[in-house]
């Protein structure tokens, strides 16, 4: 029974060094630095790049979605802002209809609306390919932007070496349980430390989905790319940001971050949902670490630590817990050592991270200590045995509206409810379907595609 000890003991040892040197590092480069290359105002409207911004939804809360649109109109953004609503499919689009109808008023607003459910992916391509902006802007359809978000990224993205830029993110509903409020805390670390280190390098290894902007010039040369991916001969449906951002390094653009682009996303509020997030995150980590692990010899050493300690951490720390939980259930002997050292490790890191943020909030972040050992050691265990399930697993099925008819509508902003086939907005809208007042926002009508 000494070997599992001695397992346990050297598995955490080597762990706890791993953790420090690699967290040491990331704490340091993720400190704002004074080098950063200055950005400036263009000066005139006309020299604002032009910005489209992308919203894909399937059967979104209509509360969730106007907030969403209201932070988009909002913008103060000296160019030109154009944005599409892309409707994946939902079956609540009786329910969303109101919220169409009211943003199809204003002129920057566009709506496409897909017939059956492609997935988001897909869904943000048919904007992408409609609209032509310099930059694209993706947004979650749950998300809320500060309303100087369009402005600072644009700056960053003056750049030309730049090809994708995300902001922070944090939680909107944060003050609603224990567990938002852990997970507003792991985004504030996710954003601060480590996309705040990978950026010195001009490698955020994933520009999250929730905000993140693209050059134009650089997505059209990724997008064929980025649509056909295939896992073990299967597409691939989620963790599309990640992959994108790769595509980016790996062409050559670098991917950064913006720290005061503030984004407030939804997040889960029970355990449930958020370990199926979780787990279909680590299953698209999982999927595109190898074809990150290609880039490394090109980009600085720290990168690859980044790499290692990301991947290499997880596995040391669950064979310390096995073996030490082994060792408890054989001989009733507690490892302490293994114990003690993840106890220590948590209250230094939490402790440095309270003073570094200036909240004494992240004190009670040594509580995701216990859902790291105990749910995400063996919901990533799961995720490596099951890499070709694709399923999203928090998404509900839609209802395909209009009898799931293969073909997508594009339509200017217009206004109307009228029902056609139960799908709570017309395929096809004329101006006569529409109120006096809105009648005037039809454009050129609607193109169909098959």
């Amino acid at each position: 029974m000494n070997l599992l000890a001695t397992a346990s003991t050297a598995a955490i040892s080597c762990y706890a060094l791993l953790s420090t040197v690699y967290k040491g590092m990331q704490g340091i480069y993720a400190l704002p630095t004074k080098l950063a290359s200055a950005t400036h105002d263009p000066v005139g409207p006309n020299l604002w790049p032009s910005v489209d911004v992308i919203v894909p939804c399937y059967n979104e809360d209509p509360l969730t979605l106007s907030a969403c649109l209201a932070s988009i109109a909002n913008q103060e953004y000296a160019g030109q802002l154009r944005v599409y609503v892309v409707d994946d499919g939902s079956g609540n689009r009786d329910a969303v209809a109101p919220v169409h109808s009211t943003y199809a008023r204003d002129p920057r607003f566009n709506f496409i609306l897909l017939r059956e459910n492609v997935g988001k992916r897909k869904a943000q391509i048919a904007a992408i390919r409609r609209s032509s902006g310099d930059l694209v802007l993706n947004v979650d359809s749950d998300t809320t932007l500060a309303s100087d978000v369009v402005t600072k990224l644009s700056l960053k993205m003056q750049d030309t070496t730049i090809g994708a830029a995300m902001g922070q993110l944090t939680a909107s509903n944060r003050t609603d349980t224990w567990l938002t409020r852990l997970i507003d805390m792991e985004y504030w670390l996710a954003c601060n430390e480590e996309r705040a280190a990978q950026a010195r390098f001009g490698a955020v290894m994933c520009c999250c989905g929730p905000c993140a902007m693209y050059r134009r010039s650089s997505l059209l040369l990724l997008l064929d790319q980025y649509e056909a991916q295939f896992f073990r001969g299967k597409p691939s449906d989620f963790g599309e940001d990640r992959h994108l951002t790769i595509l980016m390094l790996k062409a050559g653009f670098r991917t950064e971050y913006v720290p005061d682009a503030t984004a407030a996303t939804v997040v889960p509020d029970k355990l449930g949902p958020y370990l199926r997030q979780q787990l279909r995150w680590a299953r698209s980590t999982f999927r595109d670490t190898f074809l990150g692990l290609r880039l490394l010899p090109g980009l600085d050493p720290y990168l690859t630590l980044d790499v290692v300690g990301q991947n290499l951490s997880p596995l040391l720390l669950a064979l310390a817990v096995v073996t030490g939980l082994t060792q408890l259930a054989m001989t009733g002997t507690v490892p302490w050592f293994t114990v003690l050292m993840i106890a220590a490790m948590t209250f230094v890191r939490c402790s440095l991270v309270a003073f570094r943020a200036r909240q004494l909030r992240f004190l009670g972040f040594a509580l995701h200590t216990f859902i790291n050992i105990f749910l995400f050691l063996p919901l990533k265990a799961y995720a490596l045995c099951t890499l070709s399930n694709s399923d999203w697993l928090s998404r509900k099925a839609a209802n395909p509206p209009n009898g799931g008819i293969n073909r997508d509508s594009f339509r200017d902003p217009t206004a109307g409810t009228n029902v056609r086939g139960g799908s709570g907005l017309p395929a096809s809208i004329r101006g006569t379907d529409l109120p006096h007042d809105s009648a005037r926002l039809v454009k050129s009508g609607v193109c169909s595609e098959e």
